[in-house]
């Protein structure tokens, strides 16, 4: 159970990424190197910060690269706002007493000032920031508050800051509203890789409800339209791999009911003809971004209606003959289901 978190501030707390983009370029052009694209520079940038320019400007000094990168970033503070979800996610952590501690390269003053400014500074146990490495202060920050490592997970938007997790021992969680592509951050292999802070508050709330690590249950389904066509759905949850929608049951409903709710939920869709399929154990499954026992409940369901309308659990969706869905990258449960419903969809 995670009962201490370490948060980065930048691209996880606060949405600086675009202000330091356009400082970033303002050196480059200062010293008459070519601008970077905002893609680009996602891409390459990288913490501790001076290895960063050493490739660009290897000649110029860290006291006159930092001198004009904060002629823009100086100007940009007022306009620096928190992530969305953020407040939600550090009331959430008050709540549930879990002391929230920062560690980030951001500068004092800068932090500070957003902090105060924004309202988090009260939900802080305390903040250690203007730090280069940060792999040279975790050590400290579990000393110092006697943090259980297996308690303790660092949150943060770079590949630094899951290095950092991993050079203590603790848990490593990587968010995507900051400045590391997914894909720098998925080849780290961190034990959690979500959207943003309200996935990590999810993640957190389901610890609190289930006791021992016990298996969760879920319902899914297959859903057929008019022409026969199956409904799949892509996820980043799943390592970006297609599958179909669903979810959790809820204490006191039925799996069916739960299975209309999440279907309505994540699709717009309404079933009809729903029909139980299978059971499947999914235990700690390496294609989910999270270790987890879920004990999946597989139906098949025509859809009562024919649009769709995606909420924030999955990334894109398509409608396809069912000979089409099986040549899709699909996550391992739902290739097992597809492979059931061929093999017995002839006596349904």
């Amino acid at each position: 159970m995670i009962k201490n978190l370490i948060l980065d501030w930048s691209g996880t707390v606060v949405d600086d990424l675009d202000a330091v983009f356009r400082a970033t370029n303002h050196v480059l052009r200062r010293y008459g190197v070519e601008e970077i694209s905002r893609e680009r520079f996602r891409q390459q940038f990288c913490l501790p910060w001076i290895h960063f320019y050493k490739k660009c400007l290897p000649q110029i000094p860290r006291d006159g690269l930092d001198k004009v990168f904060w002629e823009v970033m100086l100007p940009e503070q007022q306009g620096i706002g928190l992530l969305a979800h953020a407040m939600d996610f550090f009331k959430f952590a008050a709540f549930h007493h879990l002391p929230v501690f920062v560690c980030s390269t951001v500068d004092p003053t800068s932090f500070w000032g957003q902090s105060d400014r924004l309202g988090i500074s009260p939900f802080l146990k305390k903040a250690y920031v203007g730090v280069e490495d940060k792999r040279e202060v975790i050590g400290q920050i579990l000393k110092e508050h006697q943090l259980d490592p297996i308690e303790t997970m660092f949150v943060g938007d770079m590949v630094h800051d899951v290095e950092t997790a991993r050079h203590g021992g603790i848990h490593a969680c990587a968010v995507l509203t900051g400045f590391d592509l997914e894909e720098k951050l998925r080849l780290t292999k961190p034990d959690y890789l979500l959207r943003d802070l309200r996935e990590l508050q999810l993640v957190l709330e389901t610890q609190f409800k289930t006791l021992d690590g016990q298996p969760v249950a879920t319902v899914g389904a297959l859903i057929l339209n008019e022409k026969n066509e199956c409904l799949m759905v892509r996820t980043q949850k799943w390592s970006n791999k297609w599958g179909i929608p669903g979810g959790k049951i809820r204490r006191g409903e039925t799996a069916v009911e739960a299975l209309l709710r999440e279907i309505r939920e994540e699709t717009n869709l309404e079933l009809m003809n729903i029909q139980f399929v299978m059971v499947q154990d999914c235990i700690e499954s390496t294609e989910f971004y999270r270790k987890t026992h879920f004990i999946l409940l597989n139906y098949v369901a025509r859809a009562a209606n024919a649009q769709v309308f995606l909420n924030d659990e999955a990334q894109e969706f398509r409608w396809m003959k069912l000979s089409k869905a099986l040549t899709l990258d699909l996550n391992f449960p739902t290739q097992v289901l597809l492979d059931q419903y061929v093999k017995k969809k002839i006596s349904w």
